[in-house]
């Protein structure tokens, strides 16, 4: 098998780790960013406790918002992989602090790669770039969908993915230079977590294990593993047909909040809360800015294909193993009981 040095932004976060891990188990050179230089051991000792030889790994500081580092960390790289982007639990007052580190980071790799003649770069985008902002829509979403940046409820998050992506395209049309861009929108996203240092997605799995949520808003998740994330990366990274293409992450149809407890109580014995009607959310919504953000997505769906990935080679698991993966994890890493 032909090996490559690869360029993985991000490399201390949930996917990023992921991209890692299977990168190196394939042979691969790996380089990874990170803002400080200090958390090399850290990252590298959870790595090395998730089975990978870090021998052929190396690290290079690089932020986001500065220009310092990017040079220096994409030299002599075959691809890139850019999955770094900021994704706070907590919502922040100001947008622009999600949007302009989305944006401008994702442009200044995109430059360093060009300027060193890397061959293509995969993007980690979302499906928060896809589906929101188009209301109670029952078709089905696919990679040729956008999200409504003037929709009802949107989010700083899905603003700066969207921007971010569309900011990606445009600088491969107007000043690329040759240089190929294949896109990944995954989904939520769940799976084994590797540290304490939690996604939003394994926060809400964690909650749910140790009953701090009361109840279940009618709220939909669609469900994709974060190996599989990694996995279509990988595959996109070096496919002809992934040139210059998106792909969406999916596992299959969207579960519900009340299904993903079900799957936790059936394997786990954890508890089922019971279900929070809508009219309770909306009433909540006046006075608590966490249902506030959630009135706009109760009752929504959002199911997408992952048909054009699967066309690729790439199988996900299920939603269920997912899920379980997700909790078995945390239980691994002494987070719950």
């Amino acid at each position: 098998m032909t090996t490559f040095t690869v360029l993985v932004t991000g490399g201390s976060g949930f996917v990023g780790s992921h991209v890692i891990l299977q990168l190196l188990e394939a042979g691969h050179t790996v380089r990874t960013t990170v803002r400080n230089l200090k958390r090399e051991p850290e990252v590298r000792a959870t790595l090395e406790a998730a089975g990978a030889d870090t021998g052929r790994l190396s690290f290079f500081a690089a932020d986001l918002e500065k220009d310092e580092g990017w040079a220096e960390a994409v030299a002599g790289c075959d691809y890139v992989q850019h999955v770094a982007s900021p994704f706070p639990i907590n919502q922040p007052r100001d947008e622009q602090e999600l949007i302009r580190p989305a944006v401008e980071g994702t442009l200044r790799v995109l430059r360093a790669a060009r300027d060193a003649g890397v061959k293509r770069v995969v993007l980690t985008s979302s499906f928060a770039a896809i589906g929101y902002g188009h209301g109670k829509r029952k078709a089905i979403f696919t990679e040729a969908d956008w999200t409504n940046l003037e929709g009802k409820g949107l989010q700083p998050y899905m603003k700066s993915k969207t921007l971010a992506e569309r900011a990606a395209w445009d600088f491969i049309a107007a000043e690329g230079n040759g240089l190929e861009l294949t896109v990944v929108n995954p989904v939520g996203i769940f799976g084994p977590a590797l540290s304490g240092d939690l996604s939003t997605s394994i926060e809400l799995v964690k909650q749910m294990m140790t009953g701090k949520i009361p109840g279940t808003p009618d709220l939909w998740f669609s469900v994709i593993d974060v190996r599989d994330v990694a996995s279509l990366q990988i595959l996109a990274m070096t496919d002809p047909r992934a040139r210059n293409e998106r792909f969406l992450a999916v596992a299959g149809e969207p579960a519900s909040m009340h299904q993903m407890a079900k799957i936790l109580h059936a394997r786990l014995g954890t508890r089922i809360p019971r279900r929070l009607p809508s009219w309770l959310i909306r009433t909540m919504a006046i006075f608590n800015p966490m249902a506030r953000e959630a009135v706009p997505r109760l009752g929504i769906k959002g199911r997408a294909s992952n048909a054009k990935a699967k066309a690729l080679g790439w199988t996900p698991r299920s939603n269920e193993k997912a899920i379980l993966a997700t909790a078995e994890s945390l239980k691994a890493l002494g987070l719950v009981d």
